[in-house]
Parts: structure tokens; C-alpha cells; sequence
């Protein structure tokens, strides 16, 4: 067992998009963190041969910050999507962002992209080998104490690093925040999500549609495809059910399943043709208590996990990134680092707002599946309010790109 005498700047738990974004944001900024990686280095081309049935909905601030650190410029694919599509199944009300497309976009003029999370996780790891001076990858973190002025992270090889600053990005389950003695809020939706990819009959025009039912959301997302016969006409799925309605879908035959995707969907895009394998993973949502310690900062799910509702939780993730950076290197610039009140002005800034996205994700998820009356006359009503009126739906794509919350950053587009 050795322990480094050299005290680090900055060590990241966790080197998916998140932590790795975080990394590069600092390099460009002059500060070389350490990243602790628990997955191995990804193979590039059988990693490019596979389609992932699951698609991230990276919104314009997300992919501001990928260009920002020359991310985006190697991803090997992504598919821009020009519209969103909402409606209910049992209502009146529906609203339409954007327009539909048949050519496919630039992604400059388009609401944001969809891309599948291994693709991202390969050019984050590209990017991260070319620019960081010490990434470790199939790494495991045995224990984490506090030290006098820094943090001890013990690794299993016997090896403990010393550190000015501790960055937990290493998930909803975080060993970084359980090792903090951080307490964690949890609600139990009672739900869960089942993914899969489909082939539909009619293309999707670049648009993403969700339709609410009574047993919850369906959300169809454009995705790449690759036979280029193909394109347009595959959809990654995420179908928010109650636990056992998700068990008994999985299950099906795929003849069984196509069916029902079909008939539940109201034939939005036709016949549902082809599914690839179901997956399915519990609903909860996470609120850390706390982001930051003395030394010591949560992003990302380690310190906030929400409904996948509206698919912007790996956005708030990254916008997480980006508020640390900014406050970490104005510390830099002032001859400082990782100051407590640093930390706690970025907890500020963050918590607050996840926090209000959380439970409104939450409220908006009961709302959609609840039969009282008069709940459904209200959101049927809202949901024509805000067809109607542009400045509503100005406000809520402003939201959505996230641009706006990076405007008082250095990564302000």
C-alpha cells in the first residue's frame, strides 16, 4: 500500500459524460484533473458496428458544451430532431414545438439531438485519452476518508491519492456521496421504464412524439439507423408503465408486443414492424441533501437523479459541469481553489433548480396519469393555453435548451 505524496488539484470519481465533460472543461481551463473510471477503454469499432436501443435527448446548451471542448466534432453519429409532438390519448389538448423535417438538419437549426449514449461515451473517452494527463480507466475505489486539508480516495490496487478537491460523478448509486455520509431523498414512483428499439411503417419527419396514457408516457425518439434503406424509420422508445405492466410488456413475443405498441401508440407512425430487445430499469427520483462538503462536490446523479419525463437528465447533469467549472476557475483566476464558498455558490445555483425540475417532473407525471375530472379538464385545458399563445411556448423551449442557465458562465453561447 502507497499513498502519493503529491497533493492533486482535482480527482473526478466517475468518467462517463458528466465526470468527463467536467475533466475537460477544467483542462481547458488550465487545471488537469485526475479521472478514476471504473469502465474499461471501449472498443471503437465494434462499439460503432451496434446501434443502442436507448437514445440520450441532448438539448443546444449540452451540445454548446460538447463543441466547447471539441467533443461533438468526433462523434461518429447523432440524429438531430426539428419537432416535439405532446398529446394525451383520453383528451383534447396537444402541443407541437418546432416543425417536422424530411431532410435531415443541421444540428444548429434543429431543438437538440438525440444520440445513443455508447456513441457519446466513445468520443468523451477519444477526447479525454488526447487531452488528460492522468485518466485511469477499470478503476475501483475501496474506501474515501477526509483528511487534514484533502481527501484520501484508496484504491484496490493499494495505491491512495491525495486531493485538493473530490468530484463525485460516478452515478445514482455514488460511492463518492455514500462515503460523505451525504443523505439521499428518494421517491419511489412505483413505475418503471421499459426501452427498446422499433422499425415503424411511416418515417418520423425528425420529430419526437410522446403520448400520455392512462398507464403513463410513451415517448417515441428518432434515432440513426444503419442500413441507410432504413433511415428515419427507427424510433428508440421509453414507456413509463406501473412496475407490473412493464414486467408483463417485456415479456411478450415480439409479434405480441409490435401489437400492442401499435394499438397503444394509436398508430402515430403506422405499424410498429420490428423491436429490437426490451429492457427495463426502476423509476425513483434522488435529491442529494447536500452537493458540496469542504473539499468535496456531487454532479450529475450523484447528486440528483429525475423522471425521465422530458428527458433532461443528463442536460441538468451537464449544466452542472459547467456552473462547477465556471466557479472552480474564477477561484483559479483569484489565486484560489475549490474556496468553501466556491462549492457553496455552486450548490446555490444548482440545487435549487434541479431540485424545482424534480418535483415538477413529479407533478406532471401524476397529473398525465391521474382519471379525476378535474384534472383532466385542467391539463387538457393547459396544454391548448400553450398551444395557442407563442410566447408560452417561446418560454418553454427557452427552458429546454438550457442556453439561458448558462448565460452569467464562462460557456455562455
Amino acid at each position: 500500500m502507497s499513498t502519493s505524496t503529491h497533493v492533486l488539484d482535482a480527482v473526478i470519481v466517475g468518467g462517463g459524460l458528466v465526470g468527463g465533460l467536467t475533466a475537460l472543461l477544467l483542462a481547458q481551463g488550465g487545471v488537469q484533473a485526475t479521472v478514476l473510471d471504473a469502465a474499461p477503454i471501449l472498443d471503437a469499432e465494434k462499439t460503432l458496428a451496434v446501434t443502442n436501443p436507448r437514445v440520450l435527448a441532448l438539448s443546444q446548451a449540452t451540445i454548446h458544451l460538447l463543441k466547447t471542448v471539441g467533443v461533438w466534432d468526433i462523434l461518429a453519429r447523432q440524429q438531430p430532431y426539428t419537432g416535439m409532438q405532446v398529446w394525451n390519448k383520453n383528451g383534447y389538448g396537444e402541443i407541437n414545438f418546432g416543425t417536422s423535417s424530411e431532410q435531415t438538419p443541421k444540428v444548429e437549426h434543429a431543438l437538440g439531438s438525440m444520440v445513443e449514449p455508447s456513441i457519446l461515451n466513445l468520443a468523451i473517452q477519444q477526447k479525454m485519452l488526447a487531452t488528460l494527463h492522468d485518466y485511469r480507466t477499470q478503476v475501483k475505489v475501496k474506501r474515501i476518508e477526509r483528511g487534514v486539508g484533502v481527501w484520501l480516495v484508496h484504491l484496490a490496487d493499494g495505491t491512495t491519492l491525495q486531493t485538493k478537491l473530490l468530484i463525485g460523478a460516478d452515478g445514482a448509486n455514488s460511492f463518492v456521496r455514500e462515503q460523505a455520509f451525504i443523505e439521499l431523498d428518494v421517491l419511489d414512483y412505483k413505475q418503471a421504464g421499459l426501452s427498446c428499439g422499433i422499425r415503424t411503417a411511416q418515417k418520423n419527419a425528425h420529430v419526437a412524439r410522446q403520448i400520455f396514457l392512462e398507464t403513463g408516457p410513451l415517448a417515441f425518439l428518432p434515432m440513426t439507423s444503419l442500413k441507410a434503406e432504413e433511415n428515419g424509420h427507427w424510433q428508440s422508445i421509453v414507456w413509463t408503465l406501473p412496475d407490473d405492466y412493464a414486467e408483463e410488456y417485456a415479456k411478450l413475443s415480439d409479434a405480441d408486443f409490435t401489437a400492442l405498441l401499435t394499438r397503444e401508440s394509436h398508430h402515430m407512425l403506422g405499424e410498429v414492424l420490428e423491436a429490437t430487445a426490451r429492457a427495463t430499469f426502476p423509476l425513483k427520483a434522488r435529491a442529494a441533501q447536500q452537493y458540496v462538503q469542504d473539499g468535496l462536490a456531487l454532479i450529475g446523479d450523484a447528486a440528483h437523479v429525475i423522471h425521465p419525463l422530458a428527458g433532461q437528465g443528463v442536460n441538468i447533469g451537464c449544466l452542472d459541469a459547467a456552473v462547477l467549472c465556471d466557479v472552480l476557475l474564477h477561484d483559479k483566476a483569484r489565486g484560489v481553489w475549490a474556496h468553501k464558498q466556491s462549492l457553496k455558490r455552486y450548490e446555490h445555483r444548482r440545487k435549487g433548480q434541479n431540485d424545482a425540475m424534480m418535483h415538477s417532473m413529479s407533478a406532471i407525471g401524476w397529473m398525465e396519469t391521474t382519471q379525476l375530472f378535474p384534472v383532466v379538464w385542467a391539463r387538457n385545458f393547459g396544454l391548448k393555453q400553450v398551444e395557442k399563445l407563442p410566447m408560452l411556448k417561446d418560454a418553454f423551449m427557452s427552458q429546454a435548451n438550457g442556453l439561458g442557465l448558462l448565460k452569467d458562465t464562462r460557456y455562455s453561447a
